[in-house]
């Protein structure tokens, strides 16, 4: 299985708009960070999670080393805009057929209630091929691949991560029920979130994400969905655990 990075920010994505920190005004590419989604290919199939507003500059810069056309499947991880703000440029994926979504209820109506002209009886020529899944917390197929889905709670929403293999992808969450770990075990690479240092109301700090990573105890952890208050890359890496990374847009890492 590869995971390729195709954003590892925040909301606000890296440099942010009008901000001169030491961050936002870095030469290092691995402090300019589009909204988190990930590709990941494994089996012949290719599945992303999540589709921000950036995803069209991603997919421009991933066909450019791989040239495909064809998506197997969208987990929507939840409706906020910077997870599913690109869903509209799916329309080049949708040309020989439907994009299939898959998103709970909530998030399902919520891509309807944003993207009217997409899920009419008659639409315009043009705009994307969308179809909707609706999954549930329980194990479902995308092109023969099994997906996990796992309950998180993002201050008081609830989401999704899924797990895919030996693969976890964890987004967005400030806290994890308890009877959702047991579908953590055994994890070769754990993507989860790490806003920044400071404590926020509805995703983890950079500590609370560290203190998952030693309950969960994967092989490999690759932190993302990071602000530019999270620090610079070459500074934070130096004090991560040797099994912790700092995750980068375009990175990819092979899964076992």
């Amino acid at each position: 299985m590869k995971l390729r990075f195709l954003g590892t920010g925040t909301s606000t994505g890296n440099p942010e708009i009008g901000c001169r920190c030491e961050v936002c005004t870095s030469t290092d590419k691995r402090d300019r960070r589009f909204r988190a989604s990930v590709l990941i290919e494994t089996e012949g199939k290719r599945i992303l999670i999540d589709c921000g507003p950036d995803f069209r500059m991603q997919m421009l810069k991933t066909l450019e080393t791989d040239y495909f056309m064809h998506l197997d499947g969208v987990l929507a991880t939840h409706e906020h805009y910077d997870h599913v703000g690109g869903l509209d440029d799916l329309r080049a994926f949708s040309r020989e057929g439907d994009v299939k979504i898959y998103a709970e209820n909530n998030v399902a109506e919520a891509i309807r209630i944003r993207m009217p002209y997409v899920f009419r009886k008659y639409k315009y020529p043009g705009v994307p091929n969308l179809e909707l899944h609706v999954i549930e917390n329980k194990p479902f197929f995308v092109s023969g691949i099994e997906v996990i889905p796992v309950r998180l709670m993002h201050a008081k929403l609830p989401i999704f991560g899924f797990r895919i293999g030996n693969l976890a992808y964890l987004t967005d969450l400030k806290t994890i029920p308890e009877e959702e770990y047991e579908k953590l075990q055994n994890i070769d690479v754990l993507v989860i979130n790490a806003l920044r240092n400071e404590e926020h109301v509805s995703h983890q700090s950079v500590g609370q994400a560290l203190e998952q990573i030693r309950k969960i105890n994967p092989r490999r952890a690759y932190l993302t969905h990071m602000s530019h208050r999270f620090g610079l890359h070459a500074v934070m890496e130096k004090i991560l655990p040797e099994n912790v990374f700092i995750a980068f847009d375009e990175e990819e890492v092979e899964v076992r």
